[in-house]
């Protein structure tokens, strides 16, 4: 049987036993030492005389070290409190022993034996719990082999990890490496600190395959740069959880996580003005459309706080909502008193009635509408669906609010609304259009909208389809070399609407300061080569190849926030005012009753007609794409049966028996 076995397998009070010996030969040795060294011979004369003294100390000694606590902890796992266990046990005897001593009067000894042996004593139990720890954290390791990972970061979170990962099954930790030339060349932990540009050779030198990422506090600004620097590197780079995970208690410091697009891409964001955040929120009551959603759940996270007297979450998907309203009331719980009160209601937008009564019941205040269909070529493909839910469940929303004397009413638009070549954006813009032409009527409800681009990690969004797609081992699909969009975090575009909500006056067109857009293939490249992959060559060298589809329809290159050039600042350093045209009410009004009779009748061709005439940008790219409305096309299977029941003269469907 192995050693490390059969010690394991030993009862806890025989290993405290087999420490208890090896304690009471150190304080024989040190009591001699103490003597011999001081006086210069192996074994003094008069030491003979006072023979009773070695027996004195071990009883003396060890029940000392049994008081301070020194055989409880678990050799293994002690830390440098184990140390300060031991100094305060042999100070104590060393110093029961002087006593003693001087109580017998068995002569003057010089005081110096004394500390010699209380070094010696410290020396042999320290360093001997420290060989034997060593001795049994190597025989006790996982007999698989260890993953080498390069630490960077040498700070007190780089440290803690390296402590974390000496039990690890998985890591090995081997170097540390910093920005900081002062730790260039010192050691931490027993680990080295080298300099960044040296990482290829260090990479090469331990065969590194993984470096993590010990860097909780840093801006988003500095991880972006470090995250470029190691791109081209063939590892892994995985990250510690956040500061804010870390003090919150959500995740521990050994739970790695995969590299957020926010550090790829992010901004260090700016501290929100808590008037803003307040001023809409605070002591009302908040209705939030869409409450499941990406967009509708963080804006939820972030108004929960802010304490309104009740929270409305107003959501279609009975799983959505309940998902939302579970996480939001733990976090109510974790607040404290007074709780926020939660009122959780499944319901669709396109009912307006539903939306007036509750608006009524419960006195909302402010409105977040936030349900929305969005994704582009799902709309495209079923345009009456999207015109049903995104205008007229907006106007259905707006009109509920009206009645029910909401305060304000904000309407989360898109950037895609900006000379829109899909129905998505069409539906868009038509929605911020009911606001600015109601708001033109002088309506007592305030109302505005912030458009914005993608948000990171929402639902369809191309980051996640990115992360399965190189999980799976390629290839990820890129719709054209030369697209771009841009990006914003979801807590940050949250944080942002509830702060320009605060400065609606009526009609306002809010637009969130996206920063620079940023280019798709560069986006995919970079997630690649962070997965410790390469990007495959035309030689077909690499790991993961990088396909284009083509733009989908109603698909553009490019998209913008601007419909004209003109925007002016607001208190907010990241949100503008834009100032852009809009029909009158009663001729919207008119094209809505248009488009309203046409989405009930199914005439396409009618209904993409008025989208074009009621918002004047729209440029569609492409024919008609609804499923439907293909399949009911002559030649086609149910063409016969579909033409049998439409009345040609009002594109009406006939109501069968059996419907």
């Amino acid at each position: 049987m192995k050693p490390e076995i059969l010690l394991f397998n030993l009862p806890s009070t025989l290993r405290r036993a087999l420490l208890v010996v090896g304690d009471a030969l150190a304080v024989l040795v040190a009591i001699w030492a103490g003597f011999a060294l001081r006086l210069g011979e192996w074994w003094p004369d008069w030491l003979q005389d006072v023979a009773w003294l070695f027996p004195l100390a071990v009883l003396v000694q060890i029940p000392t070290f049994a008081t301070v606590g020194l055989y409880r902890p678990i050799l293994r796992y002690a830390d440098e409190s184990l140390l300060y266990t031991i100094v305060l046990g042999v100070s104590a005897g060393i110093l029961l022993l002087m006593a003693v001593w001087v109580f017998l009067r068995e002569g003057l000894v010089p005081r110096s034996s004394w500390l010699i042996a209380w070094l010696v004593l410290v020396a042999l139990v320290g360093g001997g719990r420290l060989a034997l720890r060593r001795v049994l954290r190597r025989w006790f390791r996982p007999g698989a082999p260890r993953a080498p990972a390069i630490i960077y970061g040498a700070g007190e979170a780089g440290a803690q990890l390296v402590q974390t990962l000496r039990y690890s099954a998985e890591f090995e930790p081997v170097v540390f490496v910093d920005d900081n030339p002062q730790l260039w060349g010192s050691v931490v932990l027993g680990l080295k600190v080298r300099a960044p540009f040296k990482l290829p050779r260090l990479v090469t030198q331990h065969d590194a395959r993984l470096i993590l990422l010990a860097l909780p506090s840093a801006s988003h600004r500095r991880r972006r740069a470090i995250l470029e620097s190691l791109a081209g590197l063939p590892v892994r780079v995985l990250a510690l959880p956040t500061l804010a995970e870390l003090t919150s208690g959500a995740r521990r410091i050994d739970e790695f996580r995969e590299i957020d697009v926010e550090d790829i891409l992010g901004r260090d964001s700016v501290q929100p003005n808590t008037a803003l955040l307040r001023a809409r929120v605070t002591g009302k009551t908040v209705l939030v459309t869409g409450a499941g959603g990406s967009i509708g759940a963080e804006l939820c996270r972030q108004i929960l706080p802010l304490r309104p007297r009740r929270l409305v979450l107003f959501e279609r998907s009975e799983y959505a909502l309940y998902a939302i309203e579970q996480e939001l009331s733990a976090m109510r719980v974790n607040m404290g008193p007074p709780l926020v009160e939660l009122v959780p209601l499944l319901g669709s937008v396109v009912q307006r009635r539903r939306l007036q009564v509750v608006m009524e019941c419960f006195a909302v205040q402010t409105v977040y509408h936030a349900a929305a269909y969005k994704h582009v070529p799902i709309v495209e493909h079923n345009p009456i669906e999207g015109v049903r839910n995104n205008v007229f469940g907006t106007l259905h929303a707006v009109e509920a609010a009206q009645a029910a004397g909401v305060e304000t009413f904000v309407l989360i638009s898109s950037d895609k609304a900006v000379r829109p070549t899909n129905v998505m954006g069409a539906t868009k813009r038509l929605a911020e259009l009911i606001l600015q032409g109601l708001a033109g009527e002088g309506s007592a409800t305030r109302f505005c909208m912030v458009r914005f681009g993608n948000v990171l990690d929402s639902s369809g969004s191309v980051v996640p389809l990115f992360r399965e797609q190189i999980r799976q081992g390629g290839p990820v699909t890129v719709t054209h070399p030369e697209v771009e969009r841009y990006f914003m975090t979801i807590p940050e575009a949250a944080q942002l609407v509830i702060q320009a909500s605060a400065m609606a006056q009526g009609g306002d067109v809010f637009l969130l300061d996206m920063g620079e857009p940023v280019r798709i293939i560069d986006l995919a490249r970079r997630m690649i080569q962070l997965s410790g992959l390469r990007v495959r060559d035309a030689q077909g060298e690499g790991d993961i190849t990088i396909e284009f589809t083509g733009l989908r329809s109603g698909e553009k290159l490019r998209e913008e926030l601007l419909i004209s050039a003109d925007d002016l600042p607001t208190e907010h350093p990241m949100i503008r005012r834009a100032r852009e045209d809009y029909a009158p009410w009663p001729v919207l009004r008119d094209w809505l009753e248009q488009l309203d009779r046409a989405t009930h009748a199914f005439d396409y061709a009618g209904v993409r007609a008025l989208l074009r005439e009621a918002v004047a940008e729209y440029q569609p790219d492409a024919g008609i794409e609804d499923w439907v409305w293909r399949a009911a096309q002559p030649g086609t299977p149910g063409y016969a049966r579909q033409a049998a029941a439409v009345n040609p003269a009002t594109r009406d469907w006939a109501r069968s028996p059996q419907s």
